[in-house]
């Protein structure tokens, strides 16, 4: 068993998916652990900004980057019915699979779009999820590909991935070219014991 503290180790110095991947699969067992430690508050932020933008809670919601299932948790405790969820790491999926949280669990690789699932969503949650080593800031086209016109996207974005710059521009360029309507905008914390915030958003896709 590891030390869920060593899990923060490094974790924000990585640049390559792989280096991720093989991160969560050697911490997956100790996740919730270190989720617990750290104070981790995205998921619940998330999800109740996903309810007070008006998500229909009776059609599926897709959550992305689910990980162990606290997102997915959390989507439940705000009312959600039905929860599908992805993940890169099939080590993360086989920690979620026993909460029983989740209609439907796979395998997703977010840097790649995913014609079979077009337009197959009104709600998309991504809590914590978006930054360099996980997912690149084209993630964002590739969920709106996958959310019907009128759906909504529930992402955050940590003081990391905003110091990173990029995530940002591209958010920007999808609300400029009217893509987008962006709903909720807010700041607050993410991981309180390691001093770290995130913001909160939630897009409307046009």
């Amino acid at each position: 068993m590891n030390d869920p503290e060593d899990f923060f180790k490094d974790i924000y110095q990585f640049t390559s998916l792989e280096q991720t991947a093989a991160h969560y699969a050697k911490f997956a067992a100790d996740y919730d652990a270190a989720m617990k430690a750290g104070g981790y508050v995205t998921p619940g932020r998330c999800a109740k900004a996903l309810a007070e933008a008006g998500a229909d809670k009776t059609s599926p919601v897709l959550d992305i980057g689910c990980g162990s299932g606290l997102s997915g948790l959390a989507l439940k405790a705000q009312g959600f019915e039905i929860v599908d969820g992805t993940d890169y790491s099939e080590e993360m999926l086989a920690e979620a699979r026993p909460k029983n949280i989740y209609r439907d669990l796979w395998r997703a690789d977010l840097t790649r779009p995913d014609p079979q699932r077009a337009e197959s969503y009104d709600a998309i949650n991504a809590a914590g999820v978006l930054n360099p080593a996980h997912a690149p800031p084209e993630t964002l086209d590739n969920v709106m590909e996958m959310l019907r016109p009128g759906g909504v996207f529930a992402f955050s974005l940590n003081d990391h991935a905003v110091a990173d710059g990029t995530y940002e521009g591209r958010l920007h360029i999808l609300i400029d070219c009217c893509a987008v309507d962006l709903m909720h905008r807010e700041y607050d914390e993410h991981m309180p014991a390691k001093d770290l915030k995130a913001w909160v958003y939630v897009l409307k896709k046009r």
